[in-house]
């Protein structure tokens, strides 16, 4: 389907969902972006999602967000239960704008559901020339190290700075071994997942994504990954005031109360220690990729190209949809 109609069709449905024009536009470009960057368990395999939620009163789609100044640098938002797009817009227009008065821009916010991926804000501040660490937390899915039972999300941890060429840097990777989207995806069209990415419910290795979603994830590196889902944790949740300690409600499966996610902006001029900072990363990035490479590769990638190229070339196609995808388009539009 083409953008534009694809577009206006999601604008349709959340405006149908009570949302407003503004917001409705917000969600419909974050879930477009995921689907031009190849990361489609972030974007239209969860409009039902989020419609779903609003009908059953835990997406509130007419919020009344606050904004609490705590300094030039620093504001808390409580978003009211709002649908996450809207909330993580908000947090990362404010996050930049303090950084550009200050140098230096810190956002926390609380009450907020799933925003999609972090690297669509990230990408937002390194065109304005700004670094940015994004932070939130996710519905249990990684078992503390040593534990049988889940309790940390899959916790993304985002990183991204301008690298004076157009491809930025976005780091944008969760802790777990594969996103939770990917194991969803494999239980509903009955397909295995890979071996060593998850426990069944009794702690025992499995490739069933049904078994997988009733166990744990493994994260990456052992307690290393586990120790990191854990630092999420705090800075997106005990900080701000959002939900933590695995207390955020499964988006799909839980409708027994705002999901109340938390998510941490940081954001800073690249030019607060020094003057030449374009400069400096340039020469770093073309250091390492100067270094010899192994058998079979052509170039050292750095985080984020990949994900450009695969924007560019699906910039000039249309999205594909699957049949079960375009029927939830069609139930949501009528």
């Amino acid at each position: 389907m083409k953008k534009n109609k694809l577009k206006k069709k999601i604008i349709d449905i959340f405006v149908r969902h009570k949302l407003s024009k503004n917001h409705a536009k917000i969600c419909s470009e974050a879930i477009i972006n995921a689907e031009l960057v190849g990361a489609p368990t972030h974007g239209l395999s969860r409009l039902k999602m989020y419609c779903d939620r609003i009908k059953k009163k835990v997406i509130n789609p007419k919020p009344k967000i606050q904004i609490k100044k705590i300094s030039q640098s620093i504001a808390h938002v409580d978003a009211n239960n709002s649908i996450g797009f809207v909330a993580a817009d908000i947090g990362i227009k404010k996050a930049i704008s303090n950084a550009k008065k200050t140098g230096f821009g810190l956002v926390g916010i609380k009450n907020s559901g799933h925003y999609g991926l972090s690297g669509y804000y990230a990408e937002q501040a390194v065109k304005k020339n700004l670094i940015s660490f994004i932070f939130t937390n996710a519905p249990p899915a990684i078992a503390p190290h040593g534990a049988l039972k889940s309790l940390f999300g899959t916790n993304p941890i985002c990183f991204g700075t301008p690298t004076n060429a157009k491809i930025p840097f976005i780091l944008d990777t969760s802790v777990s071994m594969i996103n939770r989207g990917k194991i969803r995806i494999a239980s509903k069209t009955g397909k295995k997942i890979p071996e060593g990415v998850a426990l069944d419910k009794f702690g025992k290795p499995t490739n069933d994504a049904k078994k997988a979603l009733q166990g744990v994830q493994l994260p990456i590196a052992g307690f290393r990954g586990s120790g990191l889902a854990w630092m999420v944790d705090i800075l997106s949740g005990v900080f701000t005031g959002g939900n933590h300690g695995g207390k955020v409600k499964d988006p799909f499966d839980d409708f027994t109360g705002p999901q109340n996610i938390g998510h941490l902006f940081i954001v800073m001029k690249t030019n607060l220690f020094v003057n030449n900072y374009n400069k400096r990363i340039k020469e770093n990035i073309k250091r390492i990729k100067k270094l010899p490479k192994l058998k079979g590769v052509k170039e050292i990638l750095y985080p984020g190209q990949n994900k450009f190229n695969r924007f560019k070339n699906n910039l000039k196609k249309e999205i594909k949809i699957s049949k079960i995808i375009m029927n939830d388009l069609n139930i949501l539009e009528n």
